[in-house]
């Protein structure tokens, strides 16, 4: 998952740099996060179903997902630190771009041929547990997040060491990479949902690997072809200024990395403020996580009433989903452009952030009364089969895929700018105050894909339970955000950029 930003001290000292690049190069650096954004879209849409058709039980799979926010952690601070200092003739970034593009193409390889692996390995035929190929994938999975981490982290810094220190030029790179990342997500969830993107690639469908899993197999295809050509054509045109060691600042000289001590040291000494935008923060995670684990698989258990490697149903179900996926990244990059407007108006951040947390209340709970609606809705065919839902249910299920897109537009955008406005209000640094809310994400992550399967278990399965505690989690944020955060003065607002965020 994209981790929000977390190197800390290295971005408090001054980098040597370099002359502002011409646009088209920035363009060409920004168009990566495409490439990164597709991979990350066909993991939140396609991939938690797919560990269930190989045999993890639902109640185990989001253990899988706690790579996420330990390589956003772990990888993207360390990987920050090296790129500062590092002194190749290549330049500082490009190396570690290169190498987690490499990365991807590798994971890439292990997630897609994981069943014909496992198969070849001895693994059974049949709807039958494979723990070979389960294997493979959780590997290849791991690689996957720490090479798109690795790829997230060196792809914006090259960005800023492009702009030349321009303040305007760097605000237009931040637009540029959020764009492309919701062309990325657009793409990849376009691609997740539809059903016959394997007979491009008629190789994919062998005896191990059956419709669904070719489909997915050339996604992921798809995904590193376009990375691939993405990196090489902007690594083929970016020149960077190689750094030698003397001209690296003395901090990032220091054999260690201080980033962990720092993140949490400064705990100590958060402002009032501060505390309560992480505590805000902290219980909107727990609200939107399960869902972004889960939407796709909750289309085809609770909405399609399908069921993991019976039928079509259940996939016809997840493809829904990731269509629904698409609506939901249409929407939020609209939407995102209206909170710009609404923070730096009469509205005034603490309000839109309390009001989209209710809506995300509100939309959570809706997936109880889609699921009862749907389940009451069922209808089967002469020789029995069960038919897929009613149009107004699917309707209903895609509708609120797109207005999640709302709040979800919040989420990304209005705490970076609140930690970047109270840090400055307080003396702290900007990368360590990013830092320490990146905790405040990475943590309820964390908690959600050790605790949603067992709590969902507890309750008979499915994840409705998990979807209501988020809705709870959304409340109790709507309520904090409204009742206790500061609301900055507009035109402080008006001087933050809110296009920071973006999942995983």
């Amino acid at each position: 998952m994209e981790s929000k930003n977390t190197a800390a001290s290295s971005m408090e000292v001054q980098q040597p740099s370099q002359p502002a690049a011409p646009i088209k190069i920035t363009v060409l650096v920004a168009a990566i996060a495409a490439g990164v954004q597709f991979g990350w879209a066909l993991q939140l849409s396609l991939l938690t179903p797919y560990v269930q058709l190989l045999g993890i039980p639902h109640t185990w799979a989001a253990y899988i997902w706690l790579c996420g926010p330990i390589s956003g952690l772990i990888v993207q601070p360390i990987v920050g630190y090296y790129s500062d200092s590092c002194t190749s003739r290549f330049g500082r970034r490009r190396p570690f771009i290169a190498a987690g593009a490499a990365l991807v193409a590798v994971a890439v390889f292990l997630i897609g041929f994981a069943a014909d692996i496992g198969h070849a390995a001895g693994d059974p035929s049949g709807k039958v547990a494979k723990p070979r190929a389960i294997a493979v994938f959780v590997v290849g999975f791991w690689i996957l997040d720490v090479a798109n981490n690795m790829l997230q982290g060196p792809c914006r810094a090259l960005l800023a060491d492009l702009s030349g220190g321009e303040a305007r030029r760097m605000s237009t790179s931040n637009a540029l990479f959020s764009f492309f990342m919701a062309v990325g997500n657009i793409l990849g969830y376009a691609a997740g949902s539809y059903t016959h993107l394997y007979r491009i690639f008629p190789f994919s469908k062998t005896n191990a690997c059956d419709v669904y899993c070719a489909n997915l197999k050339s996604c992921f295809f798809i995904s590193i072809a376009l990375l691939l050509i993405l990196t090489v054509l902007a690594l083929a045109f970016v020149r960077e200024i190689p750094v030698s060691a003397a001209e690296i600042s003395e901090p990032l000289k220091k054999p260690k990395i201080p980033v962990f001590g720092e993140l949490f040291g400064a705990l100590k000494d958060l402002p009032k403020p501060m505390w309560i935008l992480l505590l805000v923060t902290c219980f909107n995670w727990i609200a939107w996580f399960p869902f972004l684990l889960f939407d796709t698989d909750w289309m085809g258990k609770e909405v399609y009433g399908g069921k993991v490697g019976e039928g079509k149903l259940y996939d016809r179900g997840v493809r829904a989903g990731a269509l629904g996926l698409m609506l939901n990244s249409v929407v939020l990059g609209v939407a995102s452009l209206g909170v710009q407007f609404c923070a730096r108006g009469f509205v005034g951040v603490k309000k839109i952030w309390g009001g989209a947390n209710f809506l995300l209340a509100v939309g959570l709970a809706m997936t109880v009364v889609i699921t009862k609606t749907a389940q009451h809705a069922r209808h089967y065919a002469a020789d029995g089969a069960l038919q897929t839902p009613e149009p107004g249910v699917k309707i209903g299920a895609l509708a609120l895929f797109a207005v999640l897109g709302i709040p979800l537009s919040v989420t990304y955008s209005i705490p970076f700018a609140l930690a970047s406005i109270f840090s400055s209000n307080s003396g702290s640094g900007q990368g360590l105050s990013l830092g320490v809310l990146n905790l405040a994400i990475v943590i309820p992550q964390m908690l959600v894909s050790v605790t949603s399967g067992p709590w969902d278990d507890l309750f008979g399965g499915g994840n409705l339970p998990a979807f209501v505690v988020g809705a709870v989690a959304a409340a109790i944020s709507g309520v904090l955000a409204l009742t206790m955060l500061p609301s900055p003065p507009a035109e402080v607002v008006a001087t933050k950029a809110m296009t920071a965020g973006g999942f995983h």
